[in-house]
């Protein structure tokens, strides 16, 4: 290496970036690392319906940052290069959490317009989606991305009853479901009415974590993607990899590298160095946090800013907090703690209170500072 300082820094209008997209979370890759046989499970589930017959159904299971969503998308490409006859489409139900919002979705991929914002019932809407499917002599596979988030809203199983049950009310229509849990604590078989149950016998796709090889030889190719050469060498990966084993999420170390890039170009300077990552890294490992933050609405952030405020007090001393603030009743409040709850926003934990009995203390699951700074 020089000894000039000068030689190892950027000038203005350069960047330690090949591609910066390639850090991007919805970023989709070219290749598709360590989930050979989740991608063979899925395409068996959904061969059928490329040789014009039902699909078979599938529960996606896995925690966060394991794969599943690109997993989906990989293969909903693949159907799309091989049939114009399989309409694919997959819903966010961590945007989406209704089953009028769900099919609202499916409306508008199998239209290609949005439906009307009122004055449409949910039956019609069902229902000129399904003729259009038998018109068509199309079959529909939807993907339930999130669908924890139906669950949160006891939408999940109204939801798949529709989908399940769409060839009683009308012949022909042939629609395939593919549900997607990123909650490890969720049995979404379990959760289900049984009268969903009698219906859906789903085969079953699991996403474990990845191990720290796999991340540094999946986080290997982003850098040779997105970062110019000899910007991230081996120690540095190998340390981005460990914080990300760490966390149990891909998506940290995506991030990750991304800010530790953008850290070392602050520095104008032609490498990141440890120090860029650990930096980034107070920031990348909320990741999670921050994307479950942006699919809260108001009612549900104003709890979780009155719960951070609260930390550790009892579940009814909250409730008089948020019920001055939102003039919301007990129910719809229980109703949220129990989503924030399960979303891993918050605990909620019983314990005996003198003079109360059993009564709840509502904590925050992360650092109070992290959530209220992402809540701004």
């Amino acid at each position: 290496m020089s000894d000039d300082p000068e030689e190892g820094m950027l000038s203005w209008d350069e960047s330690v970036f090949r591609d910066e997209r390639v850090f991007e979370l919805g970023y989709l890759p070219e290749t598709f690392k360590h989930r050979d046989s989740q991608m063979e499970s899925l395409g068996y589930a959904l061969r059928p319906a490329v040789r014009g017959s039902q699909p078979l159904n599938v529960v996606v299971r896995g925690p966060p940052g394991t794969g599943k969503t690109t997993a989906i998308q990989k293969l909903f490409d693949e159907v799309g290069a091989q049939t114009r006859t399989v309409r694919t489409i997959r819903v966010n139900c961590q945007v989406n959490a209704t089953r009028y919002s769900v099919f609202s979705r499916l409306f508008e991929g199998t239209f290609d317009y949005e439906p009307p914002s009122s004055g449409i019932s949910f039956k019609k809407l069902f229902g000129q989606i399904a003729e259009k499917l038998v018109e068509q002599d199309r079959i529909l596979v939807v993907a339930l991305d999130d669908v924890n988030y139906l669950f949160y809203e006891n939408e999940a199983s109204d939801t798949l009853y529709s989908l399940l049950r769409a060839h009683e009310e009308y012949p022909g229509a042939k629609i395939g479901v593919v549900v997607v849990s990123s909650d490890p604590t969720l049995e979404p078989i379990e959760e289900l009415d049984s009268r969903v149950q009698s219906v859906f016998r789903p085969e079953d796709v699991y996403f474990p974590v990845y191990d720290e090889p796999e991340i540094v030889d999946i986080l290997m190719e982003r850098v040779e993607r997105g970062f110019h050469d000899g910007v991230v060498d081996r120690p540095v990966l190998e340390r981005v990899a460990e914080l990300t084993a760490e966390s149990g999420d891909l998506r940290v170390g995506i991030d990750l590298l991304r800010r530790a890039g953008l850290n070392a170009e602050m520095r104008a300077s032609r490498v990141v160095e440890r120090e860029d990552v650990e930096e980034a890294y107070e920031t990348s490992k909320y990741v999670h946090l921050s994307r479950s933050l942006s699919g809260l609405e108001a009612n549900e952030r104003a709890l979780l800013e009155i719960v951070a405020r609260n930390d550790g007090d009892q579940a009814g001393d909250v409730y008089e907090a948020f019920h001055e603030e939102t003039d919301l009743g007990y129910t719809r409040y229980s109703e949220l703690v129990n989503k924030l709850d399960q979303l891993g926003l918050i605990d909620a934990e019983y314990a005996d209170v003198e003079g109360r009995g059993r009564s709840r203390s509502l904590s925050l699951a992360y650092e109070k500072d992290a959530v209220l700074d992402r809540l701004e």
